[in-house]
């Protein structure tokens, strides 16, 4: 496999543990925090960078099955990602989560999830 391929992956994995942080800490507490703030943007930040590292290293065109459901998934956390900042910024301080937002981030979530989950087990089967 491609180093920069093996690059991504790795930084993916850091961003799941970024993200994961992020929402799970904003789902349990129901309020926007500078801590979940600062997480949601380094996962966001993380995922572009091993998106990126993942294309470059993949010798299989771009548009996978994987390929569309991880870019569905970025898609999913940049929406949620800029959703969040524009609540964050309304008050600028800790605040009650609304309910729209916080069904939105548990969707986006469970796909990226559920694709980051999809990409291992695909790398998985493709190396035996």
């Amino acid at each position: 496999m491609n180093p920069t391929l093996y690059l991504g992956i790795a930084i993916v994995s850091c961003a799941l543990i970024s993200y994961s942080i992020s929402v799970l800490t904003e789902l349990r507490k129901k309020i926007l925090s500078p801590l979940v703030m600062t997480f949601l943007t380094i996962g966001i930040s993380l995922d572009i960078t091993a998106t990126t590292c993942m294309i470059i290293g993949s010798r299989n065109i771009p548009f996978t099955v994987h390929g569309i459901l991880g870019y569905i998934a970025l898609s999913g956390m940049l929406v949620d990602t800029a959703l969040t900042w524009r609540e964050w910024r309304s008050a600028r301080k800790q605040q009650p989560l609304s309910k729209r937002l916080m069904n939105y981030t548990r969707i986006a979530y469970a796909w990226w999830v559920i694709a980051y989950i999809a990409g291992g087990l695909i790398s998985a089967f493709e190396l035996r």
